[in-house]
């Protein structure tokens, strides 16, 4: 397990726990954030039928419709390039995108560039309207798939992912987005985990550990935190 969080607008990033995990379908993030970079530079809007695709990828987790944004992005060398322009460094993009391999340090670089208003002033970012609609989906997420780290606060604004792993049977179990914590602080957290036996038992362990970064504590089994000033 891996864990990362950061206050919206704040100057670091704690990460607990290291390792590179296959994305699953916090990767649909990412491909959107692909899809509207490409359309902010051809000067247009996302059309009709890429909102729906969006719609339904992020909200519904439809792994169709995210098939159909990877291919408009094109695929890992679009993906990866997106990332690259969003400040994601340890991130590298798969032929099949749920294996995708990420880091929560790097989910929190792609909140970032959703989420925090500082992080748009340079070329090649996410505008407003593009963080704007990007957030509106992660709050509208269907009951059901809204686990994770919603548990830290109220008003998430999340995406979840969730895959068994091909060699073992084993689930991986992530969840990444936007809180408010007890406070009202809004933050960043990603929690990325595997090895767990059924999907309920990652989500339990996802939600354990949001709430324990939310709050400013080392999660449970997890090796020191460090600082990064990503």
């Amino acid at each position: 397990m891996s864990a990362a969080v950061r206050p919206c607008g704040g100057p670091e990033t704690a990460v607990y726990g290291a390792g590179r995990f296959p994305a699953a379908s916090v990767v649909k993030v990412g491909v959107l954030a692909a899809l509207l970079l490409r359309a902010q530079d051809e000067g247009r809007r996302p059309g009709p039928a890429e909102r729906a695709y969006a719609e339904a990828m992020i909200r519904r987790s439809d792994n169709d419709a995210a098939s159909a944004l990877w291919a408009a992005i094109g695929g890992p060398a679009g993906l990866d390039a997106a990332h690259a322009r969003l400040g994601l460094t340890e991130t590298s993009a798969d032929r099949a995108w749920g294996r995708t391999r990420t880091t929560a340090r790097d989910q929190v670089a792609l909140l970032r560039a959703v989420f925090d208003d500082g992080d748009a002033d340079g070329p090649g970012v996410l505008d407003a309207h593009s963080r704007a609609y990007l957030t509106a989906l992660m709050g509208q997420v269907v009951p059901g798939q809204d686990w994770g780290v919603s548990a830290a606060g109220r008003g998430a604004a999340l995406k979840n992912g969730w895959m068994t792993r091909d060699a073992t049977g084993l689930w991986a179990v992530h969840s990444v987005g936007r809180v408010r914590a007890p406070g009202g602080r809004a933050l960043l957290i990603a929690v990325l985990s595997e090895g767990h036996a059924t999907k309920e038992a990652g989500i339990a362990v996802v939600e354990r550990t949001s709430v324990e970064v939310a709050g400013g504590r080392r999660p449970a089994g997890a090796p020191q935190g460090h600082r990064a000033g990503q």
